[in-house]
């Protein structure tokens, strides 16, 4: 029954892409009148990060039982989410290399970007994101870093309590079912919010050939991000089957309809209910999805870390800039130390640009040679990011198990 349900709101959700990208297309800016519908569903969405986050990493990590278990799970977690990152920024640093986008591109064509009002960003700040003050004040502002943090010690305190600490974990088992109940519900609607997210944003960029004209100034530079994130997504599911010892197409089918809302809404964070779900019709340790997923819905970005590598070397090259070999490295450890540190600090994407722009000297003006297609790259690179986490959780899972899935 589930399966059929699961079929039916994948085909709901692929249909959606397309009648949406074909309105904005025919009658673009018309349908902005849409947008509220999209925002209203990602809002939603939204609504149940932190009790689900809170819930789900509460229950995984007092699940392990022994405490001591959790530095292997998180250690291994964080090694996995290290390297494939890396990879993905070797990748995009190959591919931008192979596309040569920049060479040629008219400077006058891009709408300078303001210069981000933010200082500068060390190890020292990456570091203090990791907690809060005032975790209800980090709940408000939907900084996930700190509540993972704090989650992690309070499952800790209370799997030594004994008797006295299993009512609360009881009580946090019973809200992580109640979010996935609502997840569930919420999934009915969701074919009509995506469908509204992709037509009003392709309205807002103009219709149809606008967006095309956009793209074609700027094909070289899409091609090298695509290829680049579909060259990573097949290294994914080289992990997946190596280290997983799981059936691509299998997975993906349970994964569907998560892949599908992070290309509608450009948010990793705001499709973990979804790929919660999706893993746990996938049968991955439950132990696993319930730590690793959150986790790398804030700290995993292969993506993205891979899109910077490109629109740095992309900025460079238009800028007539030679990016040195040794540069070229600093580019790879500045962009993959950002991507993981940087999802706790506000605006991070631009702060992760701006990071990896200033390690190599680049102008911050060159960002705004890329913003007309951003809004597009975004939910590409958001794709790849929410299946890595996916992968990372059956990778996680079966190493840290006995490799007996429920």
């Amino acid at each position: 029954m589930r399966g059929n349900l699961e079929k039916r709101l994948l085909y709901a959700m692929i249909v959606a892409i397309v009648a949406g990208g074909l309105s904005g297309f025919i009658w673009g800016e018309a349908m902005v009148s849409v947008a509220w519908l999209g925002e209203l569903f990602l809002t939603i969405l939204k609504m149940l990060i932190v009790p689900l986050v809170a819930a789900s990493i509460i229950t995984g990590v007092a699940g392990l039982g022994d405490v001591r278990k959790l530095g292997r799970m998180g250690g291994i977690s964080i090694a996995y989410y290290a390297c494939t990152t890396l990879i993905a920024v070797s990748i995009g640093l190959l591919m931008a290399n192979l596309w040569q986008p920049g060479a040629g591109v008219d400077l006058g064509a891009g709408v300078a970007a303001p210069k981000p009002e933010i200082g500068d960003v060390g190890i020292t700040d990456l570091v203090l994101s990791l907690v809060h003050p005032n975790i209800i004040d980090a709940a408000a502002s939907m900084k996930l870093l700190p509540i993972i943090v704090f989650c992690i010690l309070l499952a800790a305190a209370l799997t030594t309590l004994g008797d006295k600490g299993k009512p609360v974990i009881v009580f946090f088992e019973g809200l992580n079912e109640a979010m996935m109940t609502i997840v569930g519900w919420i999934m009915i609607f969701a074919p009509i919010g995506v469908f509204a997210l992709i037509a009003s944003k392709l309205g807002a960029s103009g219709g149809g050939e606008a967006f095309f004209a956009q793209l074609a100034g700027l094909a070289k530079y899409a091609l090298a991000v695509i290829s680049g994130l579909l060259a990573h997504a097949a290294v994914l599911c080289v992990l997946l089957v190596m280290l997983a010892r799981r059936s691509v197409a299998e997975y993906l089918k349970h994964m569907g309809t998560a892949l599908m809302t992070a290309f509608s809404t450009a948010s990793s964070s705001a499709t973990l209910p979804l790929t919660l779900d999706g893993v746990k019709a996938a049968g991955v340790d439950e132990k696993a999805r319930r730590f690793v997923l959150p986790l790398g819905a804030t700290i995993n970005m292969d993506g993205t870390a891979l899109y910077e590598a490109v629109a740095v070397l992309f900025i460079a090259q238009a800028y007539g800039i030679d990016l040195s070999f040794g540069q070229q490295m600093l580019v790879l450890v500045t962009a993959t130390m950002a991507a993981i540190g940087a999802a706790g600090i506000p605006e991070a994407g631009l702060v992760t640009m701006v990071i990896v722009l200033e390690a190599v000297g680049l102008p911050l003006d060159g960002i705004g040679l890329i913003l007309a297609i951003d809004w597009f790259l975004d939910r590409c690179r958001t794709t790849i990011n929410v299946f890595g986490d996916s992968v990372g959780a059956a990778v996680v899972g079966k190493m840290t198990s006995s490799g007996q899935y429920p």
